[in-house]
């Protein structure tokens, strides 16, 4: 039986199978995403959507969906569906699915009276060409197929409305046509692994609706143009290859083809492997490099995300070769702007302050697994790293000398991972010192000294480190901890913030702590009590003010929500860390229960992936991004780090 398996009964309903949404990507950029149903739900669905250099990268909607229809003595069964204006859905062509199953591929199978059609998908790796295989499982009678193309062409955060700009010119290709409807986009290919009857039937289909920006206040309505329609007949047992992308295909290699991309998945058969197949997914190849994508569909490359989910979705899967080659991308634009201050054109806010400090526990993730190694790869660059902030050459993050400690200027403008922003200002103005910021910084302190050798070449270095990280084992705790047991979120000046917020859990979480067992103790059990839920940390506890616990409304509403109380599930990887730092292995079991409430979320939202944010009340349902990097990295870490410890 399928792990992720979906029958008649909850695809034929709409309100069950709209919110369920499917990924898949081709590692490149480009991506196919739609709902189980084939409803485009979001502005951002497509059946091909791609990356386009010339137009900085952004994802562009060019194919949004492909409408089948299986024609029977003369009568037509359209299987697409689309949503319309006043929310009439048509055709309809959900009430002839029957299965719905991801473990490889995915596919939907169809039943139209006698006749039974499964369709596959699969993405070219590192192509922008998807493929679609069509197999007549059974029919009794002469069967032919239609096939109607969606045309958008636009940005995937954009909408299009009918108009004359567009060229509606049609080339004949082998076994299909191209098309490009406005001047500096791609050209379009579409074609079979068969000859079909090509039908020019153009026109708009206007005031297509999608739901899930009605629900954000976003503009939601666009037309969409089609061309016309292909037509083949296909016979009991044969299948048939249609081929989407930005280039010619040869029809003749189109089975091979997807033969060959069906051979290098791995089956979505465990909760493991669900989040392993989503981890390659936010793998980017860019400019020689590769990057890591900080979510779908609207993701971006981010500094400080590809330094916290590099190691959980690279070493956790086996893929040391992929940790290496992103931190080399990463590290290389971290060391252009410590030495010479240049931002990198592919990933953003590498300036940020506390992004030396991630990239410091990123290393350490991968010397915990082979530290001789690690120490050789990157044990002058995490002594760099230190020696930069401790000569204060970083613009934003400042030490100081009389207590060991860094401090930002946030006030004004966002630092730190909770970056709401509105009207121009920070949502969370976290300035001075930031508890998550100098529990990295006295991490990656004593970590330099644990990978420095301790002689004379290095003594002058060891003890500046020493000297600081000494200064915090009493100044860190005097600053952060308080008479409740908890960590201020953030202290500046005579002002210490008071709101319980998950940045203490890496606090605690961190494998170089400045707090002794039992003041971790303590804060853990405030953590425990205020912030843990089944889907992660929450952002606020409900006890403070100011907790906003659902991420809905319009952008003002989700930017005063966004960290505010909803669930971070990232969040328990350090959590469990510090879990089993108090409770050694009596606390294995209760993390592995922990992260049922994750594996429950496989057959929610995204299949096979994690969301970027859930709700901090239950039912805890998924908000933002449908498949977020840092939150599927972090979970996979987790799940690695305690089969390490039962072995």
């Amino acid at each position: 039986m399928s792990y992720l398996k979906f029958d008649k009964n909850l695809l034929i309903n709409l309100d069950q199978s709209l919110p369920k949404e499917m990924l898949r990507t081709n590692r490149a950029g480009a991506y196919h995403c739609t709902t189980l149903v084939g409803c485009n739900t979001r502005k951002q669905h497509g059946l091909l959507v791609i990356p386009i250099p010339e137009m900085g990268y952004r994802p562009h909607v060019l194919l949004s969906s492909l409408d089948e229809t299986v024609i029977q003595h003369g009568a037509p069964f359209n299987l697409g569906i689309h949503r319309y204006k006043g929310g009439v859905y048509s055709p309809n062509g959900h009430k002839y699915i029957r299965e719905f199953d991801c473990e490889s591929v995915p596919r939907t199978t169809y039943r139209v009276g006698g006749v039974i059609l499964t369709k596959e998908k699969i993405f070219i790796t590192d192509e922008n060409r998807i493929l679609i295989r069509y197999t007549l499982v059974e029919a009794h009678s002469p069967t032919t197929l239609q096939f109607r193309p969606f045309l958008a062409f636009r940005d995937s955060n954009s909408l299009v409305m009918a108009n004359d700009a567009i060229n509606k010119t049609i080339k004949p290709v082998d076994n299909g046509i191209a098309t490009c409807l406005y001047d500096g986009f791609p050209t379009l290919y579409m074609q079979f692994s068969h000859k079909p009857v090509w039908v020019d039937r153009p026109d708009w289909y206007r005031d297509i609706e999608y739901i899930k920006d009605m629900e954000r206040q976003v503009p939601y309505t666009e037309d969409l143009w089609v061309p016309g329609y292909f037509e083949l007949p296909i016979k009991k047992g044969e299948s048939i290859i249609f081929s989407a992308g930005v280039s010619e295909a040869r029809p003749r290699q189109l089975a091979k083809m997807y033969t060959s991309e069906i051979a290098l998945r791995t089956p979505r058969t465990s909760f493991f492997n669900c989040l392993k197949n989503s981890a390659k997914q936010f793998y980017i190849r860019r400019n020689g490099g590769l990057y890591v994508l900080s979510g779908y569909p609207w993701g971006v490359v981010l500094a400080r995300n590809t330094f916290m989910a590099a190691p959980g979705i690279t070493l956790a899967i086996d893929h040391e070769k992929d940790f290496h080659e992103i931190m080399s991308t990463a590290l290389s634009a971290l060391n252009r702007f410590m030495d010479d201050g240049i931002e990198d054109d592919t990933i953003a806010g590498i300036s940020l302050p506390d992004i030396p400090l991630w990239a410091v526990w990123s290393i350490q993730q991968y010397g915990k697994l082979y530290p001789e190694d690690c120490t050789a790869r990157y044990g002058e660059e995490v002594c760099r790293i230190v020696d930069y902030i401790l000569d204060n050459k970083h613009p934003n993050l400042h030490f100081n000398v009389l207590d060991g400690m860094v401090t930002v200027e946030g006030a004004d403008t966002p630092v730190s991972w909770m970056n709401g922003v509105v009207d121009g200002r920070p949502v969370n103005p976290r300035t001075g010192y930031l508890v998550e910021f100098n529990a990295l910084w006295y991490n990656a302190l004593r970590y330099a000294l644990a990978l420095t050798p301790d002689d004379d070449a290095h003594a002058e270095r060891r003890q500046r480190w020493s000297d600081a990280a000494a200064l915090m084992d009493s100044a860190f705790p005097a600053k952060f901890l308080n008479e409740w047991g908890y960590m201020y979120d953030y202290v500046n000046g005579s002002y210490a913030d008071p709101s319980v917020r998950p940045n203490m859990a890496v606090a605690i979480g961190v494998e170089y702590s400045p707090l002794s067992r039992r003041q971790r103790k303590s804060v853990l059990d405030v953590v425990t009590r205020e912030l843990l839920t089944s889907k992660g940390l929450r952002t606020l506890s409900p006890k403070s003010y100011g907790y906003r616990p659902v991420y809905l409304g319009d952008e003002r509403e989700r930017e005063l929500t966004l960290h505010q109380g909803p669930a971070r599930p990232w969040l328990m990887g350090f959590y469990a860390n510090a879990y089993l730092k108090v409770f050694g292995m009596s606390g294995v079991s209760y993390i592995d229960r922990m992260l049922i409430g994750f594996e429950e979320e496989m057959s929610w939202g995204c299949i096979g992936s994690l969301s970027q944010m859930y709700d901090a009340n239950p039912p805890f349902l998924g908000r933002g991004a449908i498949s977020h990097a840092t939150n599927v990295g972090e979970v996979l870490h987790t799940l690695r780090m305690l089969k390490r410890m039962s072995l």
